[in-house]
């Protein structure tokens, strides 16, 4: 049998699948883009990804906060700074060692991670209730499938309260099962 003929019912084309996956990361991008819309002046993508971050995360050094964005310190002082601007983010004392700085965020900002979190949930929502259940069943078999492949861990089920609210990680163990 030819490298990429497969039993009946089965799908072996790479390209195909990576297609589809392409162009559903491009609907879930825009979905995403319009769930930030209403923060969009007071807060870019990077430093949405920032507090989503803080948000995961809680109370985190800059250096640690720079390697989980994949930025150079310099890079995360200056968003930090800005998000301190817009009242989103804080420093505030290590009581541990009273020596180092620690950032997280205000209420402002985890209402902020809140709101867009549950403006992309409900949006999601709306795409997926327009699938039949046979559909969703599928979906629900492929991205897990997917996910696993990517070392993604799972998302909770709950808004606001999702270790991972937008999948954004670094340095995270990958577990699907708790």
């Amino acid at each position: 049998m030819p490298e990429h003929e497969t039993p009946a019912g089965t799908m072996d084309d790479v390209d195909a699948v990576t297609r589809e996956v392409l162009t559903a990361s491009r609907l879930l991008v825009a979905v995403s883009a319009r769930s930030l819309a209403a923060v969009e002046e007071r807060v870019t993508l990077p430093q949405f990804r920032m507090l989503v971050v803080l948000s995961t995360r809680g109370a985190t050094k800059l250096v640690t906060l720079a390697e989980q964005l994949q930025v150079a310190p310099s890079t995360a002082m200056r968003m930090v700074d800005r998000l301190i601007a817009a009242g989103l983010a804080e420093r505030h004392v290590n009581p541990a060692d009273r020596r180092e700085t620690l950032l997280r965020l205000t209420d402002e900002g985890r209402r902020t991670v809140g709101d867009v979190t549950a403006r992309r949930r409900t949006e999601i929502a709306a795409i997926v209730e327009r699938l039949t259940p046979a559909q969703r069943l599928a979906l629900v078999e492929a991205l897990a499938a997917f996910n696993e492949a990517g070392a993604e861990p799972l998302a909770s089920e709950t808004d606001g309260a999702e270790p991972y609210p937008l999948g954004w990680t670094v340095d995270v163990p990958a577990t699907r099962n708790g």
